[in-house]
C-alpha cells in the first residue's frame, strides 16, 4: 500500500498543517487536477535543497532558526541541565517510592510500617557522650545550658539519624532490585584534541576538560581526575581544551602557550604537570626553567613561546567554551555530559558509571558484543 504521505493533496496537507503551507497547498491541488485530467507528463526532479525559513530579518537579510539555536546554545544547555536533574531527582524519588511498596506487599504491611519496623526501630538513641559533643559544637545555636537542650537535640540528632537510616535501606533495597534508568542526560558534541590526550583514544568514556593552569580550582580537580583515569586505564580518556581566564590569572595565556609549545616536542603531558605543581611560577622565566629542566631544546620553546604561535588556536578553544555557556574552570564533559567545577571523585565515579551502562545497554539493544 502507497504511503499517504506521497499521494497528492493528502501528503500535502500533513506535511503543511500550517497557514503558512495554504500557497502551496493550493498549488499541489491544481497539479492533482491536472494529472487526474490525463496529464501523464512525469513531474521534473530536483535536487535543490529549500532555504530555512527567517525567523527575522534585518534590511532584508535573513536570520534563521539555526543562527538563533547557535547564538543560544550556551543558555539552553544551562536550562537543559537544570530540567534534567530536576527530572532525574523526581525519577529516583518515584524509584524508591516503587521499590519500598514492592517490598511493604511482600511483606503486608504499608509502606510507613516497613520503615518503622525495618529502619526507624533499628536506629540507636544517642548517648550523653554524643549529645555532649554535638553541643559543643553547636552551643551558640542553643543558647542555653546543655541540660535545658538535651531534649530538643535528642530528637534531632535522632531524626536525622532515622533519615540516614532510610536512604541507606532505600539503596538497599534499589541495589538488590532490577531498576533500568532510561532517562538520559543533554549532551553536547564537544571534539576531543586529540594532540593533547592523556589515555586510550578509543576509550568508552572521554572527558573533555577546559582548563586554566592558574586556577586553584582546576589544580585541584587535576589529582582526582588522575585518580579516576588510573582507576579506569584503557576505559576513560582525558582531552585537554584551554580556557585561560586572563582578566583573573594574568598568567594563564603565557601559559597555555607554553604547553602546546611543549607539546611540539612532545612534552604537553609533563609541562602541564609541572605548571600546575607550581602555580606560581609561571612567569616567562618560570616557564622557560620548567621547559629546561624537563628536556625541552630551550631555544626552540622560547621563539614558540614568545611568537604567540598557538594564541588563535587558544582563543578557538575559548571560543567553543564560550559557546558552551561555560564562564568557569574547571569545565569537563563526560561523553559529552557537562559536570561543572572541582567536583569530589565520587562524582566523577557515579558519571563514569552512568556511561558505562549506557555504553552496555547500547550493545546489548543493538546485538553487538559488549567490549
Amino acid at each position: 500500500m502507497k504511503s499517504l504521505l506521497s499521494t497528492g493533496v493528502a501528503g500535502m496537507l500533513l506535511l503543511c498543517p500550517s497557514l503558512l503551507c495554504a500557497q502551496t497547498t493550493a498549488k499541489a491541488t491544481v497539479s492533482a487536477k491536472v494529472e487526474k485530467a490525463g496529464d501523464k507528463t512525469p513531474p521534473k526532479a530536483t535536487t535543490e535543497k529549500a532555504s530555512p525559513e527567517p525567523i527575522a530579518t534585518v534590511d532584508g537579510q535573513a536570520i534563521t532558526e539555526e543562527e538563533l539555536m547557535t547564538a543560544a546554545q550556551g543558555q539552553l544547555r544551562s536550562l537543559r541541565d537544570q530540567e534534567y536533574q530536576i527530572k532525574r531527582q523526581a525519577l529516583d524519588n518515584l524509584i524508591s517510592q516503587k521499590i519500598l511498596e514492592a517490598e511493604a506487599k511482600k511483606k503486608g504491611v504499608t509502606t510507613d510500617k516497613l520503615l518503622e519496623q525495618e529502619v526507624d526501630a533499628k536506629v540507636p538513641e544517642a548517648t550523653d557522650a554524643e549529645l555532649r559533643a554535638v553541643y559543643a559544637v553547636q552551643r551558640d545555636k542553643f543558647g542555653k545550658p546543655f541540660e535545658e537542650s538535651k531534649i530538643q537535640l535528642q530528637s534531632t540528632l535522632k531524626n536525622a539519624r532515622i533519615q540516614q537510616a532510610r536512604q541507606e535501606y532505600t539503596t538497599h533495597l534499589r541495589e538488590q532490585a532490577k531498576v533500568a534508568v532510561l532517562l538520559s542526560p543533554p549532551r553536547v558534541q564537544v571534539a576531543a584534541d586529540p594532540a593533547r590526550l592523556r589515555g586510550n583514544p578509543n576509550a568508552r568514556v572521554m572527558i573533555v576538560e577546559f582548563s586554566d593552569f592558574q586556577c586553584p580550582y582546576c589544580r585541584q580537580a587535576e589529582a582526582t581526575v588522575k585518580n579516576v583515569l588510573a582507576k579506569h586505564e584503557g576505559v576513560v580518556a582525558l582531552s585537554y581544551r584551554d580556557l585561560p581566564l586572563t582578566s583573573l590569572h594574568p598568567m594563564a595565556m603565557g601559559a597555555a602557550e607554553a604547553g602546546r609549545c611543549a607539546g611540539e616536542q612532545g612534552k604537553f603531558w609533563e609541562l602541564h604537570d609541572a605548571m600546575f605543581a607550581d602555580q606560581a611560577g609561571l612567569d616567562h622565566n618560570g616557564l622557560v626553567a620548567k621547559a629546561t629542566k624537563l628536556g625541552l631544546d630551550q631555544k626552540q620553546f622560547e621563539a614558540c613561546l614568545t611568537g604567540e604561535k598557538y594564541k588563535t588556536q587558544i582563543q578557538q578553544d575559548s571560543q567553543e567554551a564560550n559557546r558552551f555557556g561555560i564562564n568557569g574552570t574547571p569545565a569537563f564533559f563526560i561523553n559529552g555530559v557537562f559536570l561543572n567545577g572541582a567536583q569530589p571523585e565520587a562524582v566523577f565515579e557515579k558519571a563514569i558509571k552512568d556511561e558505562l551502562e549506557t555504553v552496555a545497554d547500547h550493545h546489548s539493544s543493538s546485538g553487538s558484543p559488549k567490549s
